[in-house]
């Protein structure tokens, strides 16, 4: 037994040892977004699919013999895929499909020894069912979620900040093989095993309530895990987006998502259905405030999404186990699971950025989830999840005010939100009251919710939840959408472009947003239409150091936005910029003007900004700027690969001998000053830090924090300089970032 069991947990740490260590090789050649980490997902999610689908398939056509040496030739063949370390021709060409090039790269370079990886799990449970018949193998499922959740939770802590990254992969590697031995050593057992036909092999599982699984327990064996899955990835996008993509933000959900596994499956005890539908409630209740708030501190929100995701997880993996059949049906059931998570992540990872113009599957998820357990309370006859859900709303009207430390106070934001409703409900009334009486119908045996026997009405509370959750996620959505022109969403994110004041010609402008983040702000008409704006305004860092720069002169700017630093182009300016994002070229381009406007040559070079500019000095066209400009950290999914040693050496290498690096470090959540300032000690530059803040007159002139790095003394030394210093202490703090190790911690505000 402890053969299997050692086996099983290796292979369940292997298994999500590599995800954040192949997520972390590939981040920074696909521009370090959330949709990385998303498309990661799912080919993990659609190769673990692959496996249970392997372990189910040889399990039921072939004898034990057969299977045990069809799986040691696989795992032999496997060894063939060492090390799996991504080689650079797999670095993405400039307007190269991601998606496709992220799934063919993890394929090519990890597919075989995932796979097998993956299959270990059912198959080794299925050959455990085998030779010790009566015991039940659940709990090895159990043990593997624990390998997983250990292999999570020691990469960031244990891992990441010892090894780099090619000693990771070939530490990786040497497990790999460690594993073919022990797993080999379990199917060298089985293959004895060949006098005893599969379809006899029957055992019966513990206390489970069905013993033979019809359509809607298997339905269920789908849906529930599909949903999970929906918000797991749902969560980790909305924590990415606001901070950054880095190991520790990726963990955080797939840990808790692993953790909800653990327990259920480890032991009944450890679910109730009514306490984590409760807090189930109450995470819905501050996810509703979280998305209607914009100065919400980062730790607080990790808590708040976590909280929500882990009570989620917990009711769907619980009902999921409740649900387990026989051991006879175990490859199966463990198939129909495997499929429920790939499809959750193919709706988020594919679809979504196809059909929705926003990041909405987070409030999809949620409505489904409830839905879906008042189906199981209907169906199933579950009381507790009513009376829970029901407990926590009440919960929920206490929780969110408590994280309204300032501003607003509740009944005014009662009110605000009262509105909103109402407009609602003045535009959608004929579907609103479609909706009323058709769930009226679903449940006209009874409302009645209390502790006595189970009435069919009980299941009315999730029902009636499900569809007012639903309502004042369309009311988030609807008031979001005002004002707005235009929005594009794509691989890399959701840009929008809104319109204000157009009926005010001197006060008419425009607005481009990436999440919380503006990107740019121009005004429609003249004198205003060529002003700077934003956090680029004239007396901003950048814009002071532009102004400085002698003569004609050759910029560098990664990030386009609006193209709001080519106001200060000049005749004969050369302005070069780096955009990874396609969809913000054309509304550069045609919604805004600068472009258009400057007198300075202009090029666009699209594709990550550190491997454009790899690129061209690889072919030995350095680009001798006297100004390079680095403004990708303002707030939205921070890429984290722009600001280490090994990118900074890149920039070096661009700018001239006495050239200016202006690194534009404004952000909610992060305090990015002590790792510029960690840059500046290692490459012996002089820094100036240039806090700007406008007086409150000029609206359109956000306060802004701007680094300048140079080893021209004498530049930094301009009177015009003088009014905007921000003294620095003799001893600030520092940290270093590299590529094999940028931890968030030190730097959270």
């Amino acid at each position: 037994m402890r053969l299997f069991a050692v086996t099983i947990f290796l292979s369940a740490f292997l298994l999500f040892q590599i995800q954040p260590l192949i997520g972390k090789y590939i981040l920074p050649w696909f521009g370090g977004g959330p949709g990385v980490w998303t498309t990661c997902l799912l080919f993990f999610q659609s190769v673990l699919l692959g496996g249970y689908a392997y372990a189910h398939l040889i399990s039921t056509r072939l004898k034990p013999k057969q299977q045990a040496w069809l799986h040691l030739t696989l795992l032999v063949v496997s060894l063939a895929w060492l090390p799996v370390i991504p080689g650079e021709m797999w670095k993405p060409a400039s307007g190269a499909e991601p998606v496709m090039r992220i799934l063919l790269l993890l394929s090519a370079c990890l597919g075989m020894p995932y796979l097998v990886l993956s299959a270990t799990g059912p198959l080794l449970q299925r050959w455990f069912s085998l030779i010790y018949p009566g015991m039940p193998p659940y709990r090895l499922y159990s043990l593997s979620n624990a390998g997983s959740l250990l292999a999570l939770v020691s990469y960031p802590f244990a891992i990441e900040p010892f090894l780099t990254r090619s000693a990771q992969g070939l530490a990786w590697s040497g497990g790999l093989v460690a594993f073919v031995v022990v797993c080999g050593a379990c199917a060298w057992r089985v293959r004895k095993m060949d006098q005893v036909p599969v379809a006899t092999v029957s055992v019966e599982s513990i206390a489970s309530p069905a013993k033979q699984s019809g359509f809607l327990d298997k339905s269920m064996w789908l849906a529930l895990p599909a949903v999970a899955s929906i918000l797991l990835l749902a969560v980790t996008n909305k924590l990415c987006l606001d901070v950054a993509v880095v190991p520790f933000l990726w963990i955080v959900p797939l840990a808790l998502y692993l953790l909800s596994f653990i327990l259920c499956f480890d032991h009944p005890r450890w679910y109730s259905p009514g306490i984590f539908s409760a807090l189930f409630a109450v995470g819905c209740g501050i996810v509703c405030y979280f998305l209607t708030q914009r100065s919400v501190r980062m730790p607080l929100q990790v808590a708040g999404y976590s909280l929500t995701l882990f009570a989620a997880c917990m009711l769907c993996h619980g009902e999921l186990f409740r649900l387990r059949p026989g051991a006879q049906q175990l490859t199966r059931y463990y198939l129909f699971i495997a499929a429920g998570g790939a499809i959750g992540s193919l709706l988020v990872a594919v679809i979504a950025p196809l059909v929705l113009p926003d990041y909405y599957e987070l409030q999809i998820g949620l409505t489904l989830l409830v839905y879906l357990i008042g189906v199981i309370s209907l169906l199933y006859r579950m009381q507790a999840i009513a009376v829970g859900l029901a407990a926590g709303v009440l919960a929920s009207l206490i929780a969110v005010p408590a994280l309204r430390s300032t501003g607003t106070n509740f009944s005014d934001w009662i009110f605000s939100f009262g509105n909103q409703l109402h407009f609602f409900f003045a535009q959608y009334w004929k579907e609103v009251l479609f909706g009323l009486i058709l769930l009226a119908t679903c449940l006209r045996h009874g409302w009645r919710i209390g502790t006595g026997p189970w009435r069919r009405g009980n299941s009315a509370f999730p029902l009636i939840m499900a569809f007012l959750l639903g309502s004042i996620f369309t009311v988030q959505i609807v008031d979001d959408r005002h004002n707005l022109l235009e929005s594009v969403r794509n691989f890399y994110g959701t840009l929008k472009l809104r319109q204000y004041n157009p009926s005010e010609p001197q006060s008419h402008f425009y607005l481009l947003s990436h999440g919380e983040t503006t990107h740019g702000l121009q005004f429609a008409n003249p004198p205003r239409r060529d002003l700077p704006t934003s956090y680029y305004s004239a007396t901003s860092g950048v814009g002071r150091a532009i102004d400085l720069l002698p003569g004609a002169h050759r910029i560098g700017l990664v990030g386009l936005g609006a193209g709001t630093l080519a106001a200060y182009g000049r005749l004969g300016d050369t302005l070069r910029f780096y955009e990874i994002n396609p969809a913000v070229v054309p509304i550069a381009e045609e919604r805004f003007n600068y472009l258009n406007h400057t007198a300075a040559k202009v090029d666009i070079v699209l594709g990550d900004a550190r491997l454009s500019l790899e690129d061209e000095l690889r072919r030995n066209q350095s680009q001798k700027f006297d100004l390079l400009a680095l403004d990708a950290f303002s707030s939205d999914a921070i890429p984290v690969h722009l600001l280490t040693r090994e990118a900074m050496a890149i920039y070096l290498q661009h700018l001239r001998p006495n050239g200016i690096l202006a690194v534009h470090v404004s952000n909610r959540y992060l305090n990015l000053k002590p790792v510029v300032a960690g840059l500046a000690r290692h490459f012996e530059l002089e820094s100036l830090v240039i806090s700007d803040d406008p007086p409150s007159e000029d609206w359109w002139q956000y306060a802004s924090d701007w680094i300048l790095l140079t080893k021209d003394k004498e530049f930094l030394k301009a009177r015009e300089f003088g009014d905007a210093i921000e003294v620095q202490e003799e001893n600030a703090r520092v940290v270093e970032w590299t590529d094999d190790y940028a931890s968030l911690m030190p730097i959270l505000k």
